[in-house]
C-alpha cells in the first residue's frame, strides 16, 4: 500500500473518532429544550402564542448575576441557578412562563477578584421596566419580578410599584416578589444556625449547597476545594469588618466547607414554595394594596 493512501485512511479514522466526542463535548453544554417546554427563549413565536392562549399569562422575569463566588464556584452561579429556580417556579405555578434570565446586576468588578461584572442601579432599573413593558407588549397579564442577588432588590421593587400603578387599571399587574431571596434565604440562614452550622454568607454554606445540587456533575463548583472554603468572619448584625484588619479575601464569607447537595436541595424548594405562594397573594391582592 502506497504512504499515501495510508496516510489518508489513518488521518479519516482520526477524524471519525474525534469528530463525535467533539460534537457530544459541544452538544452537552448547550442550552435544550426541556419538557414541559416553559422557558420563553426555547419556545418560538407560535408555541409562546399557544401559550398565552391556553391561560399561561403570566410571565416570571427572574434576575441573575454574574460574580465571584469564591475559589470553588462559577462566576455565573447567580444566573444558572436563577434558570433552575425559575422554571421551577413557572411549572408549580401552572401558567407562567418564564423569560430569559438577566446574567447580570447592580454590582463592581474588581480587578483583585476578578469575576464580577455588574451594572448601575440606574441602568438595572431601566433595564427591568423595559422588560417587563416589552412582556406586556407581547401580550402578557402579570409580571413577576425576581432576583438571586442582594444588589437591585430596591430597583425591583420600585419598577413594580411604578408599572403596577400604571397598568393596573387595563387589568395588567406587574409585582415584585421579595420572598423567594430575602425571606427564604433569611429562614434556611436561621434554620442552619439552629441545627449548628457555621455561619457564612457569600459564597458559604447556601451559595456552594445550592451549586452543588443543581450544577455538582455539570461543572459549576470545583469539588476538590469545598473543603477548604473557609473566608473572612461574617461580621455581627449591622457591623463591618473592623478598619485594617487582616483579610482571608478570597470572596468567601463565613466557613462554607459543610456544603452539600442535600442542603442545597433544602434551600431551592424553599425559594420556590415561598415564591409560588406569595406570587398568588400578590396576583389576587387588589393592585393599591399588593406592594
Amino acid at each position: 500500500m502506497r504512504y499515501g493512501t495510508w496516510s489518508g485512511m489513518v488521518m479519516a479514522a482520526v477524524m471519525a473518532v474525534a469528530a463525535p466526542a467533539n460534537a457530544q463535548s459541544v452538544a452537552s453544554g448547550a442550552a435544550t429544550v426541556r419538557t414541559p417546554n416553559v422557558e420563553f427563549e426555547m419556545m418560538t413565536w407560535p408555541e409562546v402564542k399557544q401559550a398565552l392562549a391556553a391561560g399561561k399569562t403570566t410571565a416570571l422575569v427572574y434576575n441573575g448575576g454574574t460574580e465571584q463566588r469564591g475559589p470553588q464556584n462559577v462566576n455565573g452561579g447567580h444566573t444558572l441557578l436563577g434558570r433552575e429556580q425559575v422554571r421551577d417556579i413557572a411549572l408549580k405555578l401552572g401558567n407562567a412562563i418564564a423569560a430569559p434570565v438577566l446574567p447580570f446586576s447592580p454590582n463592581r468588578a474588581s480587578a483583585d477578584l476578578p469575576g464580577t461584572i455588574g451594572l448601575t442601579n440606574e441602568i438595572f432599573e431601566a433595564i427591568n421596566e423595559q422588560i417587563a413593558e416589552q412582556l406586556i407588549t407581547t401580550g402578557f397579564r402579570n409580571v413577576v419580578l425576581m432576583g438571586d442577588h442582594g444588589g437591585g432588590q430596591a430597583q425591583l421593587k420600585t419598577v413594580a410599584a411604578k408599572l403596577d400603578a400604571t397598568y393596573a387599571g387595563k387589568g395588567i399587574r406587574v409585582v415584585y416578589c421579595d420572598e423567594v431571596y430575602s425571606k427564604a434565604n433569611g429562614d434556611f440562614d436561621a434554620w442552619l444556625t439552629k441545627e449548628g452550622y457555621p455561619a457564612s454568607a457569600h459564597a458559604g454554606i447556601p451559595d456552594t449547597s445550592e451549586m452543588l445540587y443543581l450544577g455538582g456533575d455539570k461543572g459549576w463548583v470545583r469539588r476538590e476545594l469545598v473543603k477548604e472554603a473557609l473566608g473572612d468572619p461574617v461580621p455581627p448584625p449591622g457591623q463591618r469588618p473592623a478598619a485594617g484588619a487582616p483579610r482571608v479575601n478570597n470572596g468567601i464569607t463565613g466557613d462554607g466547607r459543610r456544603s452539600s447537595a442535600e442542603l442545597g436541595k433544602r434551600l431551592f424548594e424553599m425559594k420556590s414554595d415561598y415564591a409560588v405562594r406569595q406570587i398568588r397573594q400578590l396576583l389576587s391582592t387588589p393592585a393599591s394594596a399588593a406592594q
